[in-house]
């Protein structure tokens, strides 16, 4: 178990409350730090998944765009 410092400052110290209470509510879609690199992933597994072949970069990252905002979004693309 946890120990920390009271604010009393004589050294003595107390169990914390293992049991944390939530006073709001958590989001239900979580934005992942860097949406862009996520994107970027997927864009490149299109482009994988149609052999390599270039000259749909743009669409490939729309598409993927498309699918990652959908997917925090709670819809499916």
């Amino acid at each position: 178990m946890a120990r920390v410092k009271t604010p009393r400052g004589n050294g003595r110290t107390e169990q914390a409350n293992p049991q944390i209470e939530l006073t709001h509510d958590i989001k239900k879609s979580v934005v992942p730090i860097n949406l862009e690199d996520e994107i970027r992933r997927r864009a490149y597994e299109i482009y994988e998944q149609r052999g390599y072949l270039p000259g749909r970069d743009y669409e490939d990252w729309l598409t993927a765009e498309r699918e990652i905002v959908a997917r925090y979004n709670g819809r499916s693309a």
